[in-house]
């Protein structure tokens, strides 16, 4: 059974950063394409970033240069790094995972993910 726990979340002022944790367990994780996304009250949710199984990342426009996305194969966890982080960034951020290959142009589509944490709550104060 696939489980993806989040962690890192809370709550800091425009221009701090965070590191969010998403630990995995119950598959072979590096073999899993994975992602963050965020949803914000009111809004769909939307992918933030994802990193294929041979590592190579995709962002969303706005996290560029701001956000980095990366994991950990021997510890089974997936991290964001986010920087700069504006009151826009405010949203519960999931964490998702997929044992399929994914096409660039749908790796940050929520439907391309088959398994999702229970994610965790980032608020950026200005």
């Amino acid at each position: 059974q696939v489980q993806l726990v989040e962690s890192g979340g809370g709550s800091v002022q425009a221009g701090g950063s965070l590191r969010l944790s998403c630990a995995a367990s119950g598959y072979t994780y590096s073999s899993y394409c994975m992602g963050w996304f965020r949803q914000a009250p009111g809004k769909e949710r939307e992918g933030v970033a994802a990193i294929d199984k041979d590592g190579s990342a995709s962002y969303a426009d706005s996290v560029k240069g701001r956000f980095t996305i990366s994991k950990d194969n021997a510890k089974n966890t997936l991290y964001l790094q986010m920087n700069s982080l504006k009151p826009e960034d405010t949203a519960m951020y999931y964490c998702a995972a997929t044992p399929f290959s994914i096409m660039t142009m749908f790796k940050l589509s929520p439907n391309s993910y088959r398994h999702w944490g229970q994610g965790t709550q980032v608020t950026v104060s200005s």
